[in-house]
């Protein structure tokens, strides 16, 4: 069961200019930088009530986030949703017809365990599962 979103990533050319900008929209600043290397991005973290904003920047031309900000721009790459156990509901999903990016969980970013959707079987919305690691 999806238990809410648990955050916004938002693709960005620079972290550092787009960190500045989000600090004055949402009036505090991020709480969180980390480096994601197996998917080739860095990430900053809001705090937003319950939910986040995370942006990404790549670090390499080869990361998805290059190739999305090369086809698509600056702009809302995925929302995440917090799940209490993540093998089961991609299982779950599985059996519901949506197509599996990752058909079982890996590192991500803030303690994560992740795994993503296709978009093609989302209604055109790349979707991440977040399981805290340690959960299960």
């Amino acid at each position: 069961m999806l238990n809410k979103i648990e955050h916004l990533g938002i693709a960005v050319k620079s972290i550092e200019k787009s960190a500045k900008m989000y600090e004055a929209l949402l009036g505090k600043p991020s709480y969180k930088t980390e480096a994601v290397e197996s998917e080739g991005v860095s990430t900053l973290f809001f705090q937003i009530g319950d939910s986040k904003i995370e942006l990404l920047e790549a670090t390499n031309p080869e990361s998805p986030i290059a190739k999305f900000i090369e086809k698509k721009g600056e702009g809302i790459h995925h929302i995440a949703y917090d799940v209490s156990d993540i093998e089961s509901e991609l299982e779950r999903l599985k059996s519901e017809g949506f197509q599996l990016i990752h058909k079982t969980p890996k590192d991500g970013a803030d303690n994560k365990r992740i795994a993503f959707l296709h978009p093609k079987s989302t209604g055109g919305v790349l979707v991440e599962l977040c399981e805290e690691k340690g959960k299960s």
